[in-house]
């Protein structure tokens, strides 16, 4: 059983996944700080100031100035502002994986349609022209 799954850790796949996974996770991390530090605050422009990741409901009593100290204190609290946060780093990412995918898939249909090299001589042409030379 070992065996089988030092084979199957060995795959090119399985190799090229976890180079997949590990530079999505590092992906991931700009894409967030992307959307926190950049996008955040043109949106929190155009709406008035309003900082999403600060939007929250308090469910149950309670009256807190920051989701942080609402949930310091243990409050259950309805985190809208994490979630619109969510979405828009999902939006992101999914858009920049569609132009990735894209890019890849035009660079090998250029790859396809560029016409294979007129082959050389073969090896037999060209001892039939040593031949015909010698003859001569």
């Amino acid at each position: 059983m070992i065996k089988e799954f030092k084979d199957f850790i060995a795959k090119g796949n399985v190799m090229d996944m976890a180079v997949g996974i590990i530079i999505g996770a590092a992906f991931t991390a700009i894409v967030s700080s992307l959307v926190a530090d950049l996008i955040n605050p043109i949106i929190g422009l155009f709406m008035g100031g309003v900082d999403f990741t600060e939007l929250f409901f308090v469910l149950g009593g309670g009256d807190y100035a920051t989701l942080a100290q609402a949930e310091e204190a243990g409050a259950a609290v309805f985190a809208v502002g994490r979630f619109i946060m969510a979405v828009i780093n999902f939006l992101i990412i999914a858009f920049v994986v569609f132009m990735l995918v894209k890019a890849v898939n035009s660079a090998k249909r250029t790859e396809e349609a560029e016409p294979a090299p007129a082959p050389g001589p073969s090896e037999l042409d060209i001892l039939m022209e040593i031949r015909d030379s010698l003859k001569k």
